[in-house]
């Protein structure tokens, strides 16, 4: 690997940020965030970047507001430090679910961010799993969108669920779906799911075929899981065995824990692309955390050497678990 290479971390994600570092064995750069006396965030750059190739690893989560003023003011230091390249490494892309005008009189705050984001200094984005893929035409800047899907494809392989069907809880979400129901085998089936309000949802009718059967529920995100929640008992109300849920980003605000643990759910599997508390983990012993650090560090190092990352998106689950979770620390090639 060249030596140009520095990884800077925010205070959205610090534990995911040193697992990329071991990965690619790096020791993470050095900064500084304090605040002023008036509550305004203080970012400084204890290392060098003139002339590197800098990645700064920052989930827009919760506190959203905070991590994302963190990752435009880091973009801005490291642009006035002289760094040559910047990419924001983003596993969880917050805002991205207003991606359009729906009814009159709202923001497309998905578009609004990618300019900030742009406007602040960033090269270039690494981001996972997007709630909308038109998001990454918001961006005037090259984005690479990787997919959870290999890391959770694998870990329900391993499982070997019988009688399997793959239940989409939206006809948004088929087509994620259908990239599981092939990889993973089994039949489909979606849910007619109507949203009231930004915290309310109509769970309608499956369409499709689910008595006596395994379900598996995959979502880019489980937030208030209203909808995965909802989903779960409707399937079990019409004859299912037993419902498995998995979703990238662990949100899981307000009533979530509580509303997951009392659903017909066998297990929640999630990846921390977002950092889950200890709190949530004994609340819900179902709860079960897949890491992504590997696939990450993977496309830093790919990235970092001019390197194709879309291969990891589109190999088998097999294959790209061997590349992106089991292989040694690179050593310059892939």
């Amino acid at each position: 690997m060249k030596d140009d290479l520095k990884i800077f971390s925010g205070r959205a994600h610090p534990k995911l940020a040193e697992q990329i570092g071991d990965y690619l064995g790096r020791d993470l750069g050095q900064l500084t965030i304090g605040r002023f006396p008036d509550g305004e965030l203080v970012v400084k750059l204890e290392n060098d970047v003139r002339g590197q190739d800098v990645f700064f690893i920052q989930p827009t989560c919760p506190p959203v507001n905070r991590n994302l003023m963190e990752l435009l003011i880091f973009l801005d230091c490291a642009r006035r430090a002289s760094a040559r390249r910047i990419t924001a490494v983003i596993p969880y892309f917050g805002y991205a679910r207003q991606d359009r005008k729906d009814e009159g009189r709202v923001p497309i705050t998905a578009k609004l961010v990618a300019n900030l984001i742009s406007t602040a200094g960033a090269d270039r984005v690494l981001t996972m799993d997007l709630h909308a893929a038109q998001v990454q035409g918001f961006f005037d800047i090259p984005v690479d969108n990787l997919y959870a899907e290999p890391i959770l494809s694998r870990y329900y392989i391993q499982k070997d669920l019988p009688n399997l069907v793959l239940v989409s809880p939206d006809v948004g979400n088929a087509k994620r779906a259908r990239v599981y129901a092939d990889r993973l085998g089994g039949e489909m089936a979606v849910i007619n799911k109507r949203r009231i309000s930004d915290r309310e949802v109509d769970v309608g009718e499956i369409i499709g075929d689910v008595k006596g059967k395994t379900v598996l529920m995959i979502d880019d995100m489980i937030s208030t899981a209203g909808t995965v929640c909802g989903a779960a008992a409707l399937c079990k109300a019409e004859g299912a065995a037993k419902i498995y849920v998995g979703a990238t980003h662990a949100v899981l605000c307000g009533p979530a824990i509580a509303r997951l643990r009392e659903a017909p759910i066998a297990e929640v599997t999630v990846t921390d692309t977002i950092p889950v508390s200890p709190e949530s983990l004994q609340a819900l012993p179902k709860l079960r955390v897949l890491s992504v650090s590997k696939l990450i560090g993977e496309a830093i190092h790919r990235i970092h050497n001019n390197q194709s990352v879309s291969s990891l998106c589109v190999e088998g689950p097999r294959e790209a678990f061997r590349r992106a979770a089991g292989r040694p620390a690179p050593d310059g090639g892939s």
